[in-house]
């Protein structure tokens, strides 16, 4: 493993670069950068990272961006010892977009994938991942997961419903039908939109802000299959608890017409996200008036 700071991303010592078909099973292939954010999770970085690594089409680099660990996560990821796993070590933000966008900077793959170093990956995921971008002529390929939760002797449940081959803008404005440590997507995309945005208030919602930027110039491609294990433990995990739906879909949209101001190519876009937010406020004022009808009824009958 080789270790590198973020503020030197350009001083990259890379020593495997092997090109070959997708043909076949084992390969080395030169397509895809693994980007893993973490942050003390010594217990379950190796699950993860090994998941990477044991992919039947194996990326070129695995990137474990850390966002200034106190545990032992840095000596765990260590004692993998394989080549392709790199270290990049950043200081503490609290902000999961900030140890991805640094991956993302040092990554030298045509396609970036995410995994969350809490969850894991099936072995065949970026196979078929490559195979529907291939097929689909997209940008993003997304998976359906398997809910693995806390509760023992609890049977894995699949996590998401949506029947379609492929999310676009209008379906995932509505809602957000992406697994975080599903996605692949293609790295000049990233670049183009701007990587994930690292504004404090849209901590743990920062990868749907990002999604709905990259469904502006590329339908995602969803697998049905589930290709991973979305491990579930909301009290490790960070979320928006202290937000209420509305809210977070507010600050969302508000990012995303931030962010789309001033560019003419996605006008027909920004004006269905200021439809889609008259609509959130409408619904958000119906909640609070219902709300505190039923608590003065309430108060009536007392």
């Amino acid at each position: 493993m080789y270790s590198i700071q973020v503020k030197n991303s350009t001083d990259i010592h890379y020593l495997i670069h092997i090109k070959c078909s997708l043909i076949g099973v084992g390969r080395v292939v030169t397509r895809v950068s693994v980007i893993i954010p973490t942050w003390n999770r010594a217990k379950s970085i190796s699950r993860a990272v090994r998941s990477a690594l044991g992919q039947t089409v194996s990326p070129l680099e695995v990137l474990v961006c850390d966002d200034g660990s106190t545990d032992q996560t840095r000596d765990v990821v260590h004692r993998i010892n394989d080549p392709r796993v790199r270290w990049i070590q950043g200081a503490h933000s609290g902000l999961p977009a900030v140890p991805r966008n640094h991956g993302i900077t040092a990554a030298k793959g045509e396609w970036i994938a995410f995994l969350d170093s809490d969850d894991e990956w099936l072995p065949e995921k970026l196979e078929l991942q490559l195979a529907a971008a291939e097929r689909f002529k997209v940008r993003a390929v997304c998976s359906n997961a398997f809910r693995v939760t806390a509760i023992p002797e609890t049977a894995a449940a699949v996590l998401l419903q949506y029947p379609k081959p492929a999310i676009c803008f209008s379906d995932l404005l509505r809602e957000n039908f992406v697994v975080c440590s599903s996605m692949m997507v293609n790295k000049e995309l990233l670049e183009d939109v701007s990587r994930f945005p690292e504004d404090p208030s849209l901590v743990a919602i920062e990868d749907y802000a990002l999604w709905l930027r990259v469904a502006i110039f590329t339908n995602i491609a969803f697998l049905q299959e589930p290709l991973l294990n979305y491990h579930d433990d909301p009290q490790n995990s960070l979320r928006r608890e202290s937000l209420t739906l509305f809210q977070q879909r507010k600050r969302i949209l508000n990012d995303l017409l931030s962010w789309g101001r001033d560019k003419q190519s996605v006008g027909h876009y920004i004006r269905e996200v200021r439809r889609q937010y008259f609509i959130e406020q409408l619904r958000e004022a119906a909640a609070i008036f219902v709300n505190r009808l039923t608590i003065l009824i309430r108060q009536g009958k007392s």
